[in-house]
């Protein structure tokens, strides 16, 4: 059967693949799907109500051709309207937070849309929030339409016309849990309301994430803001509840802090090779947390909802990683104490090039750190000297202190490795580092290779 044919990408939306996972979910005692919403056109799941929540307004008569239409936006939501008005002929313009990522506005932008970037430390109601900036440009703009992704009911429906069938059809009505980060609701209600209706016996279990009200609201009924508080996951969690929320739809609310998802998301890239945005490492973090619950013959679906390049600058960023104390690494000490102690061989800086190189051949180093006195005076290297012999023949006649190059890095012994790239490179070949008793010690490039393929 020939590969269908579209007339638009609106048409590619939806029709994910549902993949089993293997390797995070190896203890685990049943089998686990993930709903890759990234293939997608817009790389998430949020195409699906875009999309639907556009077509309703046009039926009500909410906007007309040419018009604008503006939300508050993490990212992704913003992503599927903006590919909807592209192929339709409206104006798009965006309100969101100064914590979502730098590559989710670069990505709006690139699809022509305005974007208006809002502090995210501020109340719902106050007028600097991405929630009023985009209602009160909703006041301002004629022909415009305010879509308000958290009540309007179409983004629900949505995921109960598509979602939720989809899954049903590919698990072959054997799915016995639906596992889905929780933020306007959407998504979780409308898929978990499907699914229930075909067999009520289905769990649905949300994951929320720590300074958000969504869980306790749902266990007491009560809208606690002294639950509120920043947090770094982005694309689900509320400060207050959307419209789209049923409890009758969910059967449990589990947190997960930032940490934990951000690290599983990192795992499930490298683990699964499904390049998937932070939500999906929190889904699967939750998930495991709940697996005293599951059963051998359990069938799990999970939602991923949206692509990992759109974290590229934070989640999948070592150093954004390292700065939070997130990101499991070696050390500089740990790598020292793998090698064992090596002599560090120096050379004067009025010694002969000559000697320089005998030095480099007895010991088979490429780096000879230059001393003066018992000061680090520069380093002399083979690659340096190689160039030089090129050009001038008498070079070992000269003094080192006339040939060397700048004194090597120093770094402290307790400096991760992966931030050795920040001084290794094609023009520094090593750094030194010293322990607590002066004893200075060489690393250089082969040290830090051999020891990332060991990892």
């Amino acid at each position: 059967m020939p590969a269908r044919v579209y007339d638009n990408i609106l048409q590619t939306i939806g029709n994910t693949p549902l993949v089993r996972l293997n390797r995070v979910v190896a203890d685990l005692p049943c089998k686990v799907y993930a709903k890759v919403e990234t293939t997608n056109p817009g790389n998430s799941i949020k195409d699906r109500m875009a999309l639907k929540m556009l077509e309703v307004a046009e039926k009500e008569g909410k906007i007309k051709p040419g018009g604008t239409i503006i939300e508050g936006t993490s990212g992704n939501t913003g992503m599927g309207l903006a590919l909807a008005a592209i192929v339709k002929g409206y104006k798009c313009i965006f309100a969101t937070t100064d914590k979502q990522s730098k590559e989710k506005v670069d990505i709006l932008k690139a699809h022509g849309a305005e974007v208006i970037v809002c502090p995210t430390n501020v109340e719902p109601e106050d007028p600097r929030s991405y929630y009023q900036v985009a209602r009160r440009l909703q006041t301002e703009i004629p022909n415009s339409w305010y879509v308000n992704q958290y009540d309007n009911l179409a983004n629900r429906l949505a995921h109960y016309e598509q979602t939720g069938p989809e899954i049903w059809e590919q698990t072959e009505g054997k799915v016995t849990h639906l596992v889905v980060a929780a933020g306007t609701g959407g998504t979780i209600v409308g898929t978990g309301k499907y699914l229930k209706e075909k067999n009520p016996n289905i769990q649905v279990w949300a994951i929320d994430t720590y300074g958000s009200l969504l869980k306790k609201w749902f266990e007491t009924g009560e809208l606690d803001m002294g639950e509120v508080h920043p947090y770094i996951s982005e694309g689900f969690g509320e400060d207050f509840l959307p419209e789209n929320y049923d409890r009758n739809a969910i059967d449990h609310f589990e947190k997960v802090t930032d940490k934990d998802g951000a690290v599983m998301a990192r795992r499930i890239t490298k683990e699964e090779g499904i390049f998937i945005g932070y939500s999906a490492g929190s889904v699967i973090a939750g998930l495991r947390q709940l697996k005293d619950r599951l059963k051998k013959d359990d069938v799990v679906v999970v939602i991923f909802h949206d692509h990992g390049s759109r974290y590229i600058g934070k989640v999948y960023n070592d150093e954004w990683m390292l700065d939070r104390g997130w990101l499991e690494v070696d050390t500089v000490r740990d790598l020292i104490n793998g090698l064992g102690r090596r002599r560090l061989v120096t050379i004067d800086h009025d010694a002969k090039v000559a000697d320089a190189l005998a030095l480099m051949k007895k010991y088979d180093i490429e780096h000879l750190p230059v001393m003066n006195g018992l000061e680090m005076a520069g380093c002399v290297s083979q690659g340096s000297l190689f160039k030089m012999f090129i050009e001038q023949a008498d070079v070992k006649d000269q003094l080192v202190a006339d040939v060397m190059d700048k004194a090597l890095p120093v770094v402290s012994m307790d400096t991760p490795l992966e931030r050795l790239t920040n001084f290794i490179n094609k023009d520094n070949g090593a750094v030194l580092t010293r322990d607590e008793s002066g004893q200075f010690t060489i690393l250089t490039k082969y040290d830090i290779l051999n020891a990332f393929s060991k990892g």
